[in-house]
């Protein structure tokens, strides 16, 4: 059965909210019915290298903070790089598909919730999942100020999407 591997930092009830309906996007009846997916959740802090080499997918939550993602995804991703294979150039720049890390190709999606700039969050995200070689599944969420009803209903086609394109 395919993994999908959700790793979020959700410290305000927005993030847990938009975390809890990714969640139940993943678990969708009709991705289940397909042949379902196992839906494995990590708290930024605790997402190691071996959940995401398990992985067959990934689902990426932050806060937008001063015009970045947060220091627990950051953190995520500075302790797994290198050991699920991210590659750099010698420029420092994201290696080309050839020399692409272990988890190349695989599916990712990004919910972002900030207060008033999401902007440099998600482009930091995009900067090192490029180097990952992982590939956008689905648009990116990103909410500012007060979640509504669409935010909510997002969030749940952003977790079902990416189950959904693990089954397929």
């Amino acid at each position: 059965m395919p993994r999908l591997l959700i790793v979020h930092h959700s410290p305000s009830r927005s993030m847990q909210a938009l975390l809890e309906q990714v969640v139940s996007g993943a678990h969708d009846p009709d991705v289940q019915e397909a042949g379902g997916v196992e839906v494995v959740v990590r708290a930024a802090l605790e997402a190691s290298a071996d959940d995401v080499l398990a992985a067959d997918g990934y689902v990426l939550g932050t806060t937008a903070n001063f015009g970045y993602m947060s220091g627990a995804l950051k953190h995520f991703f500075d302790s797994t790089f290198l050991a699920v294979g991210g590659a750099l150039d010698p420029s420092g720049a994201p290696a080309d598909g050839a020399d692409a890390g272990t988890t190349a190709g695989r599916p990712y999606g990004l919910w972002l919730h900030g207060r008033y700039d999401l902007t440099g969050a998600e482009r930091s995200v995009h900067a090192i999942v490029g180097a990952l070689g992982w590939r956008q599944g689905y648009d990116v969420l990103g909410v500012l100020g007060e979640l509504d009803d669409a935010a909510l209903e997002s969030a749940y086609a952003l977790g079902a999407t990416i189950a959904a394109l693990l089954v397929d």
